[in-house]
């Protein structure tokens, strides 16, 4: 089974080096991705992991997308993945073997259909490609909004409370040992390691806090929309 995907760029790594590419090619991809918002040619990828992925094919796009979220960390914070199975993986690259030309030991084969008929078909798979990934992208920007609507609700609801018990000032505020307890009393997994990871991510901030919930989000790992609403009702 495949599944089509945006992928955070950090939940993916590659077993391919990136030396084995030129900065000058990844620099020039990696500008293209932030003026255009994305590559057009989706990344394969199996889960190795929870919200973990490898590279299967598409190295090159991969360390280019990289590249574009290390110079622009907002617009190159996603790329667009079909996510195997990873039973699938080896009859996967045999696909991508086929396409590319070459059989599993990097020799040459002699295609079975024609170029003149071959390209048509590549085009229409592109066409058709690029098609799904814009509808995707718009439901991604939905659900997006919807999420960003729902934050604005919870931020003119927060300043009715008193300072002391604003939950984003508790998370700019509170040391790790104080956060770790807090949300054991809020009864969320995991919340030694949670409290360190806020913690941490805070004090590498230019002014040491939080600027909101989204930036909470962004900048500590794992912490997804439920846990922070969670936070915040039970704070």
């Amino acid at each position: 089974m495949m599944n089509f995907s945006l992928v955070d760029v950090k939940s993916i790594t590659s077993n391919e080096l990136r030396s084995n590419f030129t900065e000058a090619d990844l620099e020039n991809l990696a500008d293209i991705i932030i003026e255009t918002g994305g590559i057009i040619r989706p990344l394969v990828v199996k889960m190795t992991g929870v919200e973990n992925y490898t590279v299967v094919d598409g190295h090159f796009e991969y360390y280019a997308a990289v590249r574009a979220r290390e110079k622009s960390p907002r617009q190159g914070e996603m790329v667009n993945a079909f996510i195997i199975s990873p039973k699938l993986e080896d009859l996967v690259v045999k696909q991508v073997a086929s396409l590319k030309g070459i059989d599993s030991s990097g020799k040459l084969v002699t295609p079975e259909i024609e170029t003149t008929k071959l390209e048509p078909r590549l085009a229409n798979l592109e066409l058709r490609l690029e098609k799904q990934f814009n509808e995707f992208k718009s439901e991604i920007l939905q659900e997006r909004q919807k999420i960003d609507s729902k934050f604005k609700q919870l931020e003119n609801l927060i300043p009715q409370k008193s300072e002391q018990s604003n939950p984003l000032s508790l998370l700019n505020s509170l040391d790790k040992d104080e956060l770790s307890i807090k949300l054991q009393r809020a009864r969320i997994p995991g919340a030694e390691k949670l409290a360190k990871g806020i913690f941490d991510a805070r004090r590498k901030k230019p002014k040491q806090e939080f600027q909101d919930y989204r930036d909470v989000m962004k900048s500590v790992q794992r912490l997804g929309v439920q846990t922070i609403l969670t936070i915040i009702d039970e704070w």
